[in-house]
């Protein structure tokens, strides 16, 4: 840029592509990382697009694309059912405002795969941006990121610099834990789901806060990994200990294979051990015995996503919403001391 021009010009593409000696064209192809752009050409222009500060015009593109009505959702798990409902309702309330929804799923939870997953969602000019975050590695690195559009995150740490949504994990794992107490179980364990997930320290702790404030004992949780598998393991394990009587499953996929584990070792649910587990997945009302759970309103959670975005986007009075309220499902697989 001469010194000479007018100081308060922004610049545009063309002198990204002066100074990169490369054509527009292939400035925007970088920008859209299209992938026939040679490693040295994408290096010269990302250079002179660091050299001059260079800020796409996102208004302008998304008037070019007509993508200026679409609500991003950022996923750093694929496949389990509560993401998987929240992501759903995201979309049908979207679709009832006249938005569109896109979905990046995270390949993985560093610090790089979650910036690339926000500047591809910024990228398709999206108007605001969900994130499902159950992770506290991928909420720490989202809270200390500049996303640029309205933000939410669904999960149930606080302190995001954006606004957060969240089940109420503890209250329903001590609603689980406090059925089993009023059954007559003093011995209860808990198959707790991985470290470093949100969901799974939550439900921890409201077992943990059941069982002192009952005066019980507790015993150090076994962490699982949320599949049918390890419960399943888990129960196989279990058979060769005769102090408890009930088992608390961070999720129902365990707390099935867990039951499977006790069937196949000639342990009979409920009569010789209870087991609950927590999200009531679909098939939980169907396994034998059926599964007490606690139920979660994750259709709400995704409503009350785009609400608040929709707010922010339009500028009117963002809602305020507390912690979605957990249900106790009561079924056969729980029964009294």
């Amino acid at each position: 840029m001469s010194a000479s021009g007018p100081r308060s010009r922004v610049p545009s593409i063309r002198d990204v592509a002066r100074l990169a000696g490369v054509s527009h064209q292939t400035v925007s192809r970088v920008l859209n990382e299209h992938p026939s752009i040679r490693p040295e050409t994408r290096k010269r222009v990302e250079d002179a697009i660091a050299v001059l500060d260079y800020k796409p015009n996102l208004a302008a593109r998304a008037l070019v694309t007509s993508r200026s009505h679409t609500i991003g959702v950022l996923s750093a798990t694929v496949g389990e059912f509560g993401p998987t409902s929240s992501i759903a309702s995201i979309e049908d309330a979207a679709r009832a405002e006249g938005y569109s929804v896109t979905t990046v799923n995270l390949p993985a939870t560093t610090p790089e795969a979650i910036g690339d997953a926000i500047r591809q969602l910024t990228r398709e000019q999206v108007s605001g941006i969900v994130a499902l975050a159950p992770q506290v590695r991928v909420f720490n690195v989202l809270r200390g990121m500049a996303v640029g559009v309205p933000f939410v995150s669904l999960q149930t740490a606080s302190g995001s610099d954006g606004y957060t949504l969240s089940a109420d994990q503890v209250a329903g794992a001590r609603a689980v834990t406090e059925h089993l107490i009023s059954l007559g179980h003093t011995d209860i364990l808990h198959l707790a789901g991985p470290q470093d997930w949100i969901e799974a320290e939550s439900r921890m702790r409201g077992y943990l806060e059941a069982l002192r404030e009952a005066d019980l004992p507790t015993f150090p949780p076994i962490r699982g990994d949320w599949t049918a598998d390890f419960g399943y393991f888990a129960g196989t394990e279990l058979v060769r200990r005769r102090d408890f009587t009930a088992v608390f499953a961070a999720n129902d996929l365990m707390a099935i294979g867990l039951m499977h584990g006790f069937r196949d070792a000639g342990i009979d649910v409920p009569r010789q051990v209870s087991v609950v587990g927590f999200d009531d997945i679909p098939v939980a009302a169907h396994v034998w015995p059926p599964l007490t759970t606690v139920h979660q309103d994750f259709p709400a959670l995704g409503q009350r996503a785009v609400q608040i975005l929709l707010a922010e986007i339009r500028g009117e009075a963002v809602p305020e919403f507390g912690p979605v309220a957990p249900r106790l499902i009561l079924r056969a697989s729980s029964a009294p001391r």
